[in-house]
Order: C-alpha cells, then structure tokens, then sequence
C-alpha cells in the first residue's frame, strides 16, 4: 500500500486544572486511535473516517476554554510518509494485539465455567455482554485500522471463535436447564 501522504496534525493546549478536561480530550483522540507526537500533539491520516472524532476532539477542548489547531501536514519526502505510515500501523498492531489478549481470556472465562458446571441464564448473559463488548472493539478497531494491520485477519477468526465458544456454551446452558427443569424446548 503506498503510504498516505497527508495527516491532520491536532495541536491542543488545555488549562491544568481541573484535570477531567485534559482526561476527555485524550480518551476522545485515543479512541479515534490518533498518534501521540508529543505532549499535547497529535495526528491521523487524514482521510474521513477521523473527521467526527477531531471535531469532538476539538470541541471538548473550546469548552474547557483550551485551545486546538489542526494542521494539514506532509513530510518533507515519501521515507516521512512511510515513517507515519509504520509508526500508524504499530499502534494499530498493539490495539489488535490487546484484543486478541481479551478474546483469550474470554475463552478461559468460559472454559472455566464448563469445568465448574455454572449453567445459568445469569451468566450466559454476562457472557453475551462480554462477547458484544468484543464485537463492539473490533468493529472499533477495523474502522481506524485504516493500513491494514498483520494482527487483523488474526483478529477477526479470534472473534468468530470467541462467537462459536459463546454458542456452544448457550447450548450447555439451555440443556442444563432443560434437565433440571424436566422440560422440553
């Protein structure tokens, strides 16, 4: 893929105190998955799937009476371009990299509630919250894995086997229930 030659260059500059307003302006561009340059520096490609969350980015930031200047930048040659490009992609591949942490812990969380026979509706529910949550992130993450990290085809057969995990223990809640209960579905 040849690199993208322009970013949108995010520089915020946020009174001290109090501090949830430095706090919001950060969640709001590491949730985009801008790229911190510096302290209160930030960038992105600049194609438009970031647009809302600069925008957001910079209005918290008026309301906490700071100051934001968003810059179009280009390197000065294409090994600038690819520079951004890699340290980019480096930080999508840890995003994934994370992800792909949880999807493992939430296949020992269900492993471990086979092994202790806990088939309950309660906690099928809680493991179909966790399992959303997942699904919810890596939707996140496709959206501003916009160079495609190596981790994201991992990524995405993970998530389908996280899903195949959930439903096979449905299916061992829903029998358990159905033995207890003596009833059929």
């Amino acid at each position: 893929m040849e690199p993208v030659s322009q970013w949108l260059v995010l520089v915020v500059k946020l009174p001290a105190e109090p501090s949830r307003h430095r706090v919001a302006v950060w969640r709001e561009l590491r949730k985009i998955g801008a790229l911190s340059l510096g302290q209160g520096t930030w960038a992105v490609p600049d194609v438009p799937v970031f647009a809302d969350g600069l925008d957001r980015a910079v209005s918290l930031t008026e309301q906490a009476k700071g100051q934001a200047v968003t810059l179009r930048a280009a390197g000065r040659g294409p090994d600038d371009a690819a520079r951004f490009q890699e340290l980019f992609t480096a930080a999508r591949s840890a995003d994934w990299t994370e992800f792909l942490a949880d999807c493992g812990k939430f296949e020992q969380e269900l492993a471990k509630e086979i092994r202790n026979a806990k088939f309950t509706l309660a906690e099928l529910e809680e493991e179909e919250q966790s399992l959303e949550r997942l699904r919810r992130w890596h939707r996140d993450l496709t959206v501003r894995d916009v160079f495609g990290a190596p981790e994201a085809a991992q990524a995405g057969e993970r998530l389908r086997q996280c899903a195949a995990a959930c439903e096979d223990y449905a299916e061992r809640v829903f029998q358990a229930l159905h033995e207890t209960s003596g009833q059929s579905w």
